[in-house]
């Protein structure tokens, strides 16, 4: 096992691993860590009690958090014509057919987004094996196979995100940077928690939501209470006004 350094030991000492942390608690304590040279970002992960075998316990979506996720997206369009143009007008950063399509079979990807027409979706098929395993293949379910690839390519570009389970019915989602103040990173973890929430399988059976993690990229993971998915904003909103009334009589 890889030995950790000194900024993520010394992280981990200050997290009581026993300790399930409010929200708003494990947003604060992930903002006092030290950081590295880089701008971290702040992932959410859940722990879901579904079982992915079965289709109708399979969770995917999209949403937009209220603060984005502080990255910028490069996004790719198979489209032609009129939709090809669209596509620039928008800030598509990669524009083509059969042309996108080769240059993507020959190993390059630079992009994190594909959105594509549908009667693109036959050149982009061939694409499944390449794009599929990323998580970037064109979907109408995500809003990715759309004739309305201007509002895609902008709604991407404004931070999009699509979320799935992994064959663990684990789900992943980056809520941020860890520059962000702390409110735009408890509003942008309320908004997912909320959409995790609304998404439930009507066929999931059990407890729904097993586990909660929050956690920069070089940092720690620390556990959030998993039943606290109401009240967040007002958690945040009460434990901000106590920190200015002791700023104040201090």
């Amino acid at each position: 096992m890889p030995k950790h350094g000194k900024i993520y030991r010394a992280a981990r000492a200050a997290i009581d691993r026993e300790k399930h942390y409010t929200p708003v608690e494990a947003v604060k304590m992930l903002k006092t860590f030290d950081g590295i040279k880089f701008d971290e970002t702040v992932e959410a992960h859940f722990r879901l009690g579904l079982n992915v075998r079965h289709a109708d316990q399979q969770l995917r979506g999209t949403l937009m958090l209220p603060h984005g996720t502080g990255r910028e997206m490069r996004v790719a369009v198979f489209a032609e014509g009129d939709k090809a143009r669209e596509a620039q007008e928008a800030g598509a950063d990669l524009i083509g057919t059969a042309d996108l399509a080769k240059t993507i079979e020959e190993g390059t990807i630079d992009f994190d987004v594909a959105i594509a027409t549908p009667d693109q979706m036959g050149v982009v098929g061939r694409l499944g094996r390449v794009l599929g395993p990323r998580g970037l293949m064109p979907n109408p379910k995500t809003g990715t196979v759309t004739m309305d690839v201007g509002k895609a390519v902008r709604d991407a570009k404004a931070g999009k995100l699509e979320y799935r389970t992994d064959r663990g019915a684990n789900v992943h989602v980056a809520i941020g940077k860890k520059s962000f103040g702390e409110r735009e990173l408890v509003e942008n973890y309320a908004a997912l928690v909320e959409e995790i929430v609304r998404a439930k399988p009507s066929a999931a059976k059990g407890r729904y939501i097993k586990g909660i993690t929050l956690a920069s990229t070089m940092g720690p993971g620390i556990k959030v209470d998993p039943a606290r998915t109401r009240g967040i904003l007002e958690e945040f909103a009460e434990a901000d006004s106590s920190s200015e009334v002791a700023t104040v009589t201090s």
